[in-house]
C-alpha cells in the first residue's frame, strides 16, 4: 500500500482522472437506483399498504387488478378470517385544484385496508371520499365538492390520509356504494349481491376458495401481485440492466487504465525485479490502487448523490434504499478492484533484463 500511495502522490493528474471517471460513473449508478426505487414505489405503494398477505381475483383476468370481475357475492366464496372487496376505477379528478388523473379505491367502510386520516374523518354516506396528501398538495382540500371521471355526480372530501401512490397516480377511497356510481354512471343492478368489484384482498396466508360456481377464483401473493402491476417488472428489469451494465464499465475502464499505466512503468518494474521485489509486492501495489480508486469515487458519488436527492423537484419520483446503496457500493469497490487484476499477468512477465535494456 505504501508503494500504491507513492505512486498516487506522485501523479496526481492521472489518478485524479480516473477517480473522476469512477465518480461519474458510481453517482449515476446511484442516482439510477433512486429513480428506480422511487417509481417503483409510486407503481405499488397503495398495495403494500394494504398490509395484505393474499389477493383473489377473477381467473381470467390474467392476474390483473382492471381485468378482474366478481361481484359482491363473491365475497362469501372466500374463506378467511379478515378480507375486505376493492374495486379500481382510473379516472380524471376536477375541482378546486389542477385536474390530476388518480386511482380510486372502491372498498367496505371497516375494511383493514383503510389508511388512517390525518385531517377530517373516514367517509360514512354515499358520495363521500377522502384523498391521499399528495393530491390534497395539488389544491384539493376538505369539503371541496369534486368530480372524478365522466360522471356528473359531484362527491365531497370529507377526509385526507398520508401519501400514497398506485401506478404512479395519487389514490382516492370511498366506498363501494360510491365507486359503483361514479364507475358505471348510476348504472342499476339487480341487487345488491350483483354489485361490482374487482379483486378480494385477505390478511390469511392459506385462504380457501369455493370455485364449485361462480366466476372461477384465482389466488396469489401480494408480492406476486405488484409484479403483475402492467409496466411494473419491464420498468426496473429496464432501468436494473442499465446499472448492471455500468458495473460492467467500471471493470473496463479501471482494468485498460491500470494496463496503460502498467506498460508505461515496465522498465522500472524490470529494475524493482532486479533488486529483489517479487511479483507479489508489485501486484499488492496494483491492487491497492485500483482500491483506492474505488473508495474514493464511491465515497465521492455517494455523498453527491444523497445532496442531490434534496434538490431534486417534488414531481421527480426518488427514493433511497439505503441497503441496496451499500450494496451497489460494495460492487462497485469490487469491480474496480477486479479492473485492476488485468494487470497482474503483464507485471508477472516483464522480464528485469529485457526491461532494463539488458
Amino acid at each position: 500500500m505504501f508503494l500504491a500511495l507513492k505512486e498516487m502522490r506522485y501523479s496526481k493528474l492521472r489518478y485524479s482522472l480516473i477517480i473522476g471517471i469512477m465518480f461519474l460513473i458510481a453517482y449515476v449508478v446511484f442516482m439510477l437506483s433512486g429513480l428506480a426505487t422511487g417509481l417503483a414505489w409510486e407503481f405499488k405503494q397503495a398495495i403494500v399498504d394494504w398490509d395484505a398477505e393474499t389477493i383473489i381475483l377473477s381467473e381470467d383476468a390474467n392476474k390483473t387488478f382492471a381485468a378482474s370481475q366478481l361481484k359482491k357475492e363473491d365475497l362469501q366464496r372466500v374463506d378467511a378470517s379478515q378480507k375486505a372487496s376493492i374495486g379500481l376505477y382510473s379516472a380524471g379528478i376536477t375541482g378546486t385544484g389542477e385536474q390530476v388523473n388518480v386511482s380510486v379505491f372502491g372498498t367496505e367502510q371497516e375494511a383493514f385496508i383503510l389508511p388512517k386520516t390525518t385531517e377530517g374523518r373516514m367517509f360514512k354516506e354515499k358520495d363521500e371520499v377522502i384523498i391521499s396528501q399528495n393530491l390534497a398538495d395539488k389544491g384539493y382540500k376538505i369539503g371541496d365538492s369534486v368530480k372524478i371521471g365522466k360522471s356528473e355526480e359531484k362527491v365531497k372530501v370529507v377526509g385526507i390520509f398520508p401519501k400514497t401512490y398506485y401506478t404512479v397516480t395519487p389514490v382516492v377511497y370511498t366506498s363501494l356504494e360510491t365507486w359503483t356510481a361514479l364507475k358505471y354512471e348510476g348504472q342499476p343492478f339487480a341487487s345488491e349481491e350483483e354489485q361490482p368489484m374487482n379483486i378480494i384482498v385477505t390478511k390469511d396466508k392459506d385462504v380457501q376458495l369455493d370455485n364449485q360456481s361462480g366466476t372461477k377464483l384465482d389466488k396469489m401473493t401480494t408480492e406476486a401481485f405488484i409484479e403483475s402491476i402492467p409496466g411494473y417488472s419491464a420498468q426496473n428489469l429496464t432501468l436494473n440492466a442499465m446499472i448492471y451494465f455500468l458495473f460492467v464499465i467500471v471493470a473496463a475502464i479501471v482494468g485498460i487504465f491500470m494496463y496503460v499505466m502498467t506498460l508505461q512503468k515496465t522498465a522500472i518494474f524490470g529494475v524493482m525485479k532486479a533488486q529483489g521485489i517479487g511479483n507479489g509486492f508489485i501486484a499488492n501495489s496494483i491492487i491497492g490502487q485500483a482500491f483506492i480508486v474505488g473508495i474514493c469515487g464511491v465515497v465521492l458519488a455517494f455523498v453527491a448523490a444523497y445532496a442531490t436527492s434534496f434538490v431534486l423537484p417534488e414531481a421527480m419520483p426518488f427514493s433511497i434504499e439505503w441497503s441496496q446503496w451499500l450494496a451497489y457500493s460494495g460492487i462497485l469497490l469490487v469491480v474496480a478492484v477486479f479492473g485492476g487484476l488485468f494487470s497482474i499477468r503483464t507485471v508477472s512477465k516483464v522480464d528485469p533484463i529485457s526491461a532494463i535494456g539488458g
